[in-house]
């Protein structure tokens, strides 16, 4: 058993204070977010994401999503060689499927299909 990653697609920080986040990162980046919601706030950074999510827990620190062709199978597939599910499968919208999972030692790990992504 073995996962296909296709690549770094998305990093996800934690922000408690999302405007206080995305006021740092606006500032940081030169840029406005270009997407802006009070669930979420995504950033496009040299054709990647760099996300704000205010309900994350601060305690996992950043969390890197890598790239699938099938979240569910990926999960599986940690699952059996030892992880546990950290976040559920969920659809965040327009195809985008996410889910992470927790290694034996302790990391957690990202998957992503964002249908969006060209690559």
């Amino acid at each position: 058993m073995s996962i296909r990653l296709k690549g770094l697609r998305t990093v996800i920080y934690p922000a408690p204070d999302l405007a206080g986040a995305k006021q740092w990162f606006s500032e940081l980046l030169g840029q406005e977010p270009y997407f802006d919601q009070p669930f979420y706030v995504g950033f496009e950074v040299e054709g990647y994401e760099l996300g704000l999510l205010p309900d994350a827990d601060p305690d996992d620190g950043a969390i890197v999503y890598w790239g699938v062709d099938d979240v569910a199978t990926a999960v599986l597939d940690a699952c059996g060689a030892g992880a546990t599910v950290h976040v559920p499968l969920a659809d965040v919208g327009e195809g985008i499927v996410t889910a992470s999972i927790r290694t034996p030692t302790g990391s957690v790990v990202g998957f992503i299909f964002n249908p969006h992504f060209a690559g």
